[in-house]
């Protein structure tokens, strides 16, 4: 089980999806899952049998609030409908459990605020699961384009996350399983935080949904949607933002600044899992008579070919060392995963207003 230094983490949900994190922390040298639970206990025993889950050290609850009521585990991991998730998020933040939740974390920015201020006066960490900040690719592009000054000053965005659903299943999304804000809870949480990371989480002014980019299915569940961001009072940055069941599968992240740009089309998840890459320009002309650029862009790689250099792995490595950090006593948790979640609700939540009041704009 390991030493006391190792974090005991139980899964809230057994989703498919889960495997994942579970195959993260199996290969972890300071975290093991000791608990899982599924309001169907044969969804659990058949999650722990596909993901090799030994009965004799994981246990297998049928109710969240039994693992909940485990005094071993530490932390949980979320991963139940987004509109159960502040309940559970609540509740487990009241039996001293450190979170790490999927995202969207809440249906809104009030259900976030009472999910953090259960966290901080229970002295547990939160963090939600958008692990694209946790890759080495997203720090190299930090240093090599914004620290040294290669970008300049962003002046757009452009950033999508669509993926394709069936038309059969479109029609059962209902808002009891997705949240009100439908895709743009669940993938829009990539390209609105995406541009928020980019201007170091300075909030937009404005958010406007775009009229005829909205489609949502028969019981109203947004399925598509676009967006203009608008930072700064003079249109200093914007940002324009996409996201789709509708659309074959993409991830862009475009960023113009006043001296450089920057680009990946797979920003959430690299196309491959042990190397990742970028390209930008820094000082780009046409040649005369514009038959061309003066340059090619530069590529940098970044290798992640280790089992803890995945992107899961890095975020679960900082999760783990913040908790560690609360447990020995020596530190409070890190209130900046809470208030970049905290952020990233506001905006999806004006864009949800926007396309509610008509695609009108809304201030923030």
């Amino acid at each position: 089980m390991g030493d006391d230094n190792t974090v005991r983490i139980g899964l809230l949900g057994c989703i498919r999806f889960a495997s994942k994190f579970v195959r993260t922390v199996t290969q972890s040298s300071n975290a093991v899952i000791i608990a899982i639970s599924d309001p169907s206990i044969e969804t659990a025993n058949t999650f722990a049998a596909a993901n090799n889950l030994s009965l004799e050290t994981v246990a297998v609850y049928g109710s969240y609030e039994e693992l909940l009521n485990d005094p071993r585990v530490d932390a949980v991991y979320l991963t139940m409908p987004v509109t159960q998730r502040a309940k559970w998020a609540m509740t487990a933040a009241e039996k001293k459990k450190h979170l790490l939740v999927e995202k969207p974390p809440a249906q809104n920015a009030a259900e976030i605020d009472k999910i953090v201020e259960a966290c901080e006066s229970n002295g547990v960490q939160f963090m939600d699961g958008a692990i694209w900040l946790h890759h080495k690719r997203t720090v190299k592009i930090r240093e090599v384009m914004f620290d040294s000054g290669l970008l300049g000053d962003v002046r757009h965005m452009y950033s999508t996350m669509t993926t394709p659903i069936p038309e059969q299943v479109l029609e059962r999304l209902t808002k009891d399983a997705m949240g009100l804000a439908g895709a743009i809870g669940e993938l829009g949480w990539y390209p609105i935080g995406a541009a928020l990371w980019a201007m170091s989480y300075q909030m937009p002014v404005s958010v406007k949904a775009l009229p005829s980019s909205v489609a949502t299915n028969s019981v109203g569940t947004i399925l598509s949607c676009s967006a203009s961001l608008q930072f700064g009072s003079t249109a200093t940055a914007t940002a324009i933002v996409h996201c789709s069941f509708l659309s074959q599968l993409s991830t862009d992240l475009a960023i113009s600044g006043s001296k450089g740009s920057t680009h990946m089309n797979d920003y959430v998840i690299p196309y491959k899992e042990d190397t990742a890459w970028f390209e930008y320009t820094s000082g780009a002309k046409f040649v005369d008579m514009h038959t061309g650029w003066n340059m090619m862009p530069e590529k940098v790689t970044v290798d992640c070919s280790g089992t803890e250099e995945s992107q899961e792995a890095t975020m679960l490595r900082e999760f783990v060392r913040l908790v560690q950090g609360i447990k020995r006593g020596g530190s409070e948790g890190d209130p900046r995963w809470p208030e970049i979640s905290r952020k990233t609700q506001l905006v999806v939540d004006a864009v949800k207003k926007s396309v509610d009041i008509g695609c009108e704009v809304v201030y923030l």
